[in-house]
């Protein structure tokens, strides 16, 4: 894999580490700002939602303006974003920032996706894919738990803080790596931004989007409210945190690597496994979360899961996509964060049932059955093992 495609990852480490930090934040963010921890998770969603937003919207802005300037762009606003967040002690403030942030993280991921498609054969994109979401998930392994100790010992302020000073190695690995001029495509001349567009009236684009949201959906249903069941339900200490998102981001890493080999040609050998497996997974969890060793185990399992079949969906969302070289990566990035905002507040509303903390974990099974059905009764045939992409 071309060098670049490493730094775009360590800038997606960054980003990455912001998204997901929240997880191990959100108690100690919601005593000091005095509001609920159902409250301070609604910044998972509206960092979400931005991302939703942002996604066409920037891929369009910069959608005639060399990548590396565009990357660069969005990598300082991101840094402001979390420094005017480190600093503030407004709770309408932060989520401002937040969305902020959200929009320059949006922007970067739809141009660095479609940048890292551009890099490589077009039979290589889920293996460009897996390098570039490798960053995430080393942002959960190590970026998320640091941030999770880092906050416990000083402060959730000093986390942000941390982000923004990752911005700056990031930034010059940008500056560095990625070329001034556009990375060129088959296609010189390229279609137009109406062309792109329609592509999103087609049912099977529209359908694989759909699947990948629903699956991150999931993800981020659990996720956000990881916390509360660690210290709670398991009965563990506050450090077991960041143990537990060690091993999800562990699991997160292992998922999309493999995923990341098979997604281009044998997509159906993850979907036709992984889905089953997330969907048991998830009740799984929630029935045995008492007990702290399964806990764990399973913590790792569902990231693996999780990360491998949201990564070859949304492989297949650039397969669907490729009549729109420029706009795919902003296709690909909505998807996930429509399920990243849709989770969390989903999630949200079960926290106040019997289920308690355990809510979430219920509400990401229905979600991965849903993601099922919906492809069961569609007669979606993305999971076909093929070479290439999915025959329309």
């Amino acid at each position: 894999m071309p060098l670049p495609l490493y730094l775009l990852a360590m800038a997606v480490f960054a980003m990455g580490t912001s998204e997901f930090m929240l997880a191990g934040l959100l108690p100690d963010l919601a005593s000091d700002l005095d509001v609920t921890v159902g409250t301070a998770g609604t910044l998972t969603s509206a960092f979400a939602i931005g991302m939703t937003v942002g996604a066409p919207l920037m891929a369009v802005l910069a959608r005639d303006r060399p990548a590396r300037s565009s990357l660069l762009g969005f990598v300082l606003a991101f840094l402001t974003a979390h420094a005017v967040g480190a600093a503030t002690s407004s709770f309408p403030i932060l989520v401002a920032t937040r969305v902020v942030a959200a929009l320059a993280n949006a922007g970067f991921l739809a141009v660095a996706l479609t940048t890292a498609a551009a890099l490589v054969p077009p039979d290589k994109k889920g293996r460009a894919l897996a390098v570039l979401l490798s960053g995430t998930t080393v942002a959960t392994v190590a970026g998320v738990p640091g941030g999770s100790v880092l906050g416990t010992l000083l402060g959730w302020r000093a986390t942000f803080w941390a982000v923004a000073a990752l911005c700056l190695p990031a930034a010059i690995g940008v500056l560095t790596g990625i070329p001034a001029r556009p990375v060129e495509t088959d296609e010189p001349g390229g279609p137009t931004l109406r062309a792109e567009l329609g592509q999103l009236k087609r049912p099977r684009l529209l359908m694989v989007m759909l699947l990948g949201a629903l699956v991150n959906a999931a993800t981020f249903a659990s996720l956000t409210f990881l916390a509360p069941v660690v210290t709670g339900t398991a009965g563990l200490g506050e450090l077991w945190i960041s143990a537990a998102l060690v091993l999800f981001g562990v699991g997160s890493f292992a998922g999309v690597t493999v995923a990341g080999r098979l997604s281009d040609r044998r997509p159906g050998t993850v979907l036709a496994v992984g889905g089953p497996a997330l969907l048991v997974g998830w009740p799984a969890l929630a029935v045995l979360a008492d007990k702290p060793v399964a806990l764990l185990a399973l913590v790792f399992v569902q990231g693996a899961l999780s990360f491998a079949l949201g990564g070859t969906l949304i492989t297949r969302v650039l397969y669907e996509a490729a009549g729109a070289p420029t706009m795919a990566g902003s296709y690909a990035t909505a998807a996930l964060n429509i399920g990243a905002a849709a989770g969390p507040l989903v999630a949200a509303t079960t926290l106040g049932t019997p289920a308690g903390h355990l809510g979430p974990l219920w509400a990401s099974g229905l979600l991965v059955a849903l993601a099922l059905l919906v492809a069961f009764f569609a007669g979606l045939d993305v999971g076909c093992d093929q070479h290439g992409p999915a025959a329309s």
